[in-house]
C-alpha cells in the first residue's frame, strides 16, 4: 500500500512542477511595468536630531553614513538627500549663534553638501519641519519677501535646492508663503531641466489630503500645475507611524484623486508632481525599510508607485518615487540608520531594484 502512494505523490509533483515552468508567473511589486522611479531619496537629520547643530569632518560623516553612498558595490543606495532642518526665523535674520552662520545651521557645510553632490547625489535643505511650525509664521508674518531671498541666497551658495517643509494645519499663512515663492522664484525661475540645483524648490504636504489641508489645496492648484508649473514636485510625507500597504496607497491616492466633497475642493495632483514617503528608521527595532527590500513596504508599494493613473491631472502614469524618514538620528529615543543599522540592503537594493538613475534626471512633467 505504501509503494503506490508514494508513485502517486512523485506523479502529482512533477506534474505540478510542469505546470509551474509553463504558467507565466506574476512580476514582484518592484519588478511591475510602469514608470520607474526617478527620486529614490532620504531625509538626513544629522547626529543631533534634525538640527545640524556642528561643523563636521568628512571622515567622521563618511564613517556614520557611509550607506548612502555605496549600497555595496560602490554606488549611492540614494540619488537625493534633504539636510533637515533650517530654521525660518534665523534664515530671514541671518543668525549667528552657537549652532547657525549666516542663518543655516552649522552643520550644513560645503565639505559635507561635496561629500554627496561628487557622487551624483542631489543635496537640498529643508526649511521648517514640524518643530519649527511656529518660526515659519513668525518670518511669514515678518518679511517673507526677504525670507525667499534669504532661502535662494543659501541655495546659491552651497549649490543645493530648497525644500518648503510648513507643517501649519490651523489658518497657514498662505500669501506670506505666495511671497516667499514668488522672491525664490525671482532669484530662481522654474527649470524643468533640472540643471541648475539651486532652482529645485520643493513643497511637503500631508501623507494623504486630510491633514495641512490649506497649504495642499493652494500647492496642488497654484503651484504643482504641470500647464504652469512653479514648484518642481511635492513629496507626501510620512504618517504618524509606518503605514500598511494599503493605507499608504490609500494616503498617496487621495493626492492623485483630490478631495471634490471638501469646501473648497481638493483639486487632483498629477502622479508626476508627488513622490510618497516612508519610514526607515523608526521605533527601537531595525525596519525592513532599511534592511530587507524583499520585506519593505517600498518593494510591496512598487506596482502602486509606477503605474497609477491620473484622474484629472496629468497625463502620465506613476509618482515620481519615493522619500525615507530619516538618515542617522532623526529622534532622541528610536533607532538611527549609523552602524550597524544601515541601509544598504533596503534602500540599497531598493536602487537596484528600480533601476533608479544615479544621478537624478531630468524630471517627468506631466
Amino acid at each position: 500500500m505504501r509503494r503506490p502512494l508514494l508513485v502517486r505523490h512523485r506523479f502529482l509533483a512533477v506534474l505540478g512542477l510542469l505546470v509551474a515552468l509553463l504558467l507565466p508567473t506574476a512580476p514582484s511589486s518592484s519588478a511591475a511595468a510602469g514608470t520607474p522611479p526617478q527620486i529614490y531619496g532620504a531625509w538626513h537629520c544629522g547626529d543631533d536630531f534634525c538640527t545640524w547643530g556642528r561643523v563636521r569632518s568628512v571622515a567622521e560623516f563618511d564613517s556614520m553614513n557611509h550607506w548612502l553612498i555605496d549600497r555595496g558595490d560602490g554606488r549611492p543606495s540614494v540619488n537625493l538627500v534633504v539636510l533637515s532642518f533650517v530654521e525660518p526665523q534665523k534664515l530671514l535674520h541671518l543668525t549667528d549663534d552657537a549652532t547657525t552662520v549666516d542663518g543655516a545651521p552649522k552643520g550644513m557645510t560645503p565639505e559635507i553638501v561635496q561629500y554627496f553632490t561628487s557622487r551624483g547625489v542631489r543635496v537640498m535643505l529643508s526649511i521648517g519641519g514640524l518643530t519649527y511650525a511656529d518660526e515659519w509664521d513668525a518670518a511669514l508674518a515678518e518679511n517673507p519677501a526677504q525670507l525667499g531671498r534669504n532661502a535662494a541666497a543659501l541655495a546659491s551658495r552651497l549649490g543645493v535646492g530648497i525644500e518648503i517643509d510648513y507643517e501649519q494645519n490651523t489658518d497657514p499663512n498662505l500669501a506670506g508663503l505666495q511671497a516667499f515663492i514668488d522672491a525664490y522664484r525671482a532669484v530662481h525661475p522654474y527649470d524643468a531641466s533640472g540643471g541648475n540645483p539651486a532652482a529645485r524648490l520643493t513643497i511637503d504636504v500631508a501623507a494623504g489630503d486630510r491633514w495641512l489641508i490649506d497649504i495642499n489645496r493652494k500647492a496642488t492648484a497654484d503651484w504643482l500645475r504641470t500647464d504652469a508649473p512653479v514648484l518642481d514636485y511635492a513629496n507626501a510625507m510620512v504618517p504618524a507611524r509606518q503605514p500598511s500597504v494599503s493605507a499608504a496607497t490609500a494616503n498617496w491616492q487621495e493626492h492623485v484623486d483630490g478631495k471634490p466633497q471638501f469646501a473648497p475642493p481638493v483639486p487632483p495632483l498629477a502622479p508626476a508632481k508627488f513622490t510618497g514617503s516612508l519610514y526607515i528608521a523608526y521605533g527601537r527595532s531595525p525596519l525592513a525599510e532599511c534592511t530587507n527590500f524583499a520585506s519593505s513596504l517600498q518593494n510591496a508599494t512598487g506596482n502602486f508607485v509606477q503605474n497609477v493613473a491620473p484622474n484629472g491631472a496629468g497625463s502620465t502614469p506613476g509618482m515620481l518615487g519615493y522619500m525615507f524618514w530619516a538618515a542617522e538620528k532623526p529622534s532622541t529615543r528610536g533607532i538611527g540608520t549609523q552602524p550597524p543599522n544601515t541601509c544598504e540592503g533596503g534602500v540599497g537594493a531598493g536602487t537596484t531594484a528600480y533601476s533608479v538613475p544615479v544621478p537624478m534626471p531630468a524630471l517627468r512633467q506631466s
